[in-house]
């Protein structure tokens, strides 16, 4: 059995590389294939877990849109899957470069599974192009390891086979326990470092990001103005990693820019980031991948988007949806600082970290 790995940008990489990892101590013959559809951020998940791509097609240029970046992926992909000819290509989420790798692997007649399968907003527009090119590849794929039941249940009730459909837990969570327990073990890079010399230590830290393109514009400043009105609380502190889309970086520091209480600074490596979150209060975002990992470090999540593919936070109240209200958003985070919640007693939706094994032990013994 040959698989290929294909994945793009960096929340691909953090969930794909423990499934590297079990690949390897399993001696499974795979390969890694790199769109570099993000590529610095790409690269900083890649040196922390001392993963190699075997093909780095380096994609990505500037001011490229979805559709020459796809038609990129799928010309260079067909390239790899000619010359390593796997069994099977293993995608993860939602990207571009997860749905055209399995597009052109499908193509090929190359069995294709799905990491973190099934999540569902049931619009396609909320978040976009995402809730689309899972949708998709769910039509396409032969394996399908959804990370919770009720992703499970949506496959099924989309007509997916319950024979294909494998519940595992989140990839993501295998990552962050690597992560954590590294930090917790002294791992110290020069962006920790810088990120220690600025936090203050008696105020309460609300770590903030947000990149989603239904938010550009009027939601995001809305997000903004929120952060305004928090930090005329003096015991409040905001460190906002401010992701490199231009959209993004001209309105957050437009309205941002030199409070002494709003730390504006550059997207941080992984395990720096996930530093960040162990030393917050509170964590107000738009990704998908925080509203999963935040759980695990037992934080509270204020969800700025108006719907959200992963429920089960939200029902197990560790997460909450605000949207892009800035009313909403400003009462939610003080309810949250103001009265803490009891986490003690509730437990991650999204698994203990055992995903890759999962994923690794059913396909040597399915995918022959």
């Amino acid at each position: 059995m040959k698989i290929l790995l294909c994945f793009g940008t960096r929340p691909e990489a953090i969930k794909m590389a423990p499934l590297i990892h079990e690949l390897a101590r399993q001696k499974i013959e795979f390969k890694v294939c790199v769109t570099a559809q993000h590529r610095e951020m790409l690269d900083q998940v890649l040196d922390f877990f001392e993963i190699i791509p075997d093909y780095d097609l380096n994609l990505m240029k500037p001011g490229q849109n979805l559709n020459s970046l796809s038609a990129l992926i799928l010309k260079e992909i067909d390239k790899v899957l000619e010359e390593f000819n796997p069994d099977i290509v293993l995608v993860q989420g939602d990207t571009t470069t997860a749905f055209v790798s399995s597009f052109t692997a499908f193509n090929r007649g190359i069995k294709i599974g799905h990491i973190e399968a099934g999540l569902r907003t049931g619009n396609l527009k909320s978040p976009f192009p995402e809730e689309g090119n899972r949708q998709l590849i769910s039509r396409i794929s032969d394996y399908h390891f959804a990370p919770t039941l009720a992703s499970r249940n949506n496959l099924i009730r989309e007509g997916i086979s319950e024979n294909k459909i494998i519940v595992t837990g989140n990839t993501g969570i295998d990552a962050l326990l690597i992560g954590k327990s590294r930090l917790e073990n002294g791992y110290i890079n020069e962006e920790l470092k810088n990120l220690q010399k600025i936090i203050h230590q008696h105020k309460k830290l609300i770590l903030v990001t947000g990149h989603r393109r239904e938010n550009f514009g009027k939601g995001l400043k809305e997000v903004c103005v929120a952060i305004l009105k928090m930090v005329e609380r003096e015991d409040i502190q905001i460190i906002f990693p401010v992701h490199f889309n231009p959209i993004v970086k001209e309105t957050v520091w437009e309205l941002l820019d030199h409070h002494p209480r709003i730390h504006l600074i550059t997207p941080v490596n992984y395990p720096a980031f996930i530093w960040l979150m162990m030393k917050a209060d509170l964590i107000i975002s738009d990704s998908g991948g925080i509203q999963e990992e935040a759980p695990s470090l037992k934080k509270t999540v204020i969800v700025t988007r108006e719907t959200t593919e992963r429920p089960e936070a939200v029902q197990a109240g560790f997460n909450f949806l605000a949207g892009v209200n800035q009313h909403k958003i400003v009462e939610q985070t003080f309810e949250v600082l103001d009265g803490p919640i009891d986490y003690s007693k509730k437990e991650n939706p999204f698994g203990e970290g055992m995903a890759s094994k999962t994923i690794v032990d059913f396909l040597v013994d399915n995918a022959k």
